[in-house]
């Protein structure tokens, strides 16, 4: 069998084409193979890159979105008092008994207040359903501490959905916002 394939490979043209394209083949295989390999550890490598840098993107946003949201509530603050004479002020409570959240945490809402009435206001970069209905919770935990009823309750966002606006009506709270 040896000697047969010698003799075919010394004398039939197409045969040795046949073989050295296997041998060929084999080769880009072993290199393919390699190479497969580099590019997933490549693609491993892009993707723990590109993790990375979504978090730490994630994190400068959700930074300037508190710095935007700090900025605008000082202006809203600003107007409110200057413009309308409202007196502003930022109500803190230590939630203890967890009525907003469910468990103890530090609750604020931004007041105004003109005449007596009250007006709770919360500013926030997007509104969601479920800041709807902690906001309306707020309002509640403040109305139980304070005694004092709010007349209005008002979200100001750049952004809410529709989920959101179903919300604010059904629960009684104005959302003031561009989208």
């Amino acid at each position: 069998m040896k000697q047969e394939i010698f003799r075919l490979l010394r004398e039939d043209e197409e045969f040795r084409y046949a073989v050295a394209g296997l041998i060929g083949l084999d080769e880009i295989l072993k290199r393919l193979d390699r190479n497969e390999k580099e590019l997933i550890r490549l693609r491993e490598d892009m993707l723990k890159g590109f993790e990375l840098m979504r978090r730490h993107l994630d994190a400068l946003g959700a930074r300037w979105g508190l710095m935007s949201e700090e900025a605008f509530r000082e202006g809203l603050r600003g107007l409110l008092k200057e413009e309308l004479g409202l007196k502003v002020e930022k109500w803190a409570y230590r939630d203890e008994e967890g009525m907003v959240y469910g468990y103890p945490s530090i609750i604020d809402i931004d007041v105004a207040i003109r005449d007596g009435k009250v007006i709770l206001v919360e500013v926030t970069s997007h509104a969601r359903p479920s800041d709807t209905v902690a906001f309306k919770k707020k309002a509640e935990l403040y109305e139980k501490v304070t005694g004092r009823k709010p007349e209005r309750l008002l979200i100001v966002t750049p952004y809410a959905d529709e989920e959101t606006r179903v919300a604010c009506k059904k629960l009684g709270i104005e959302l003031y916002t561009k989208i």
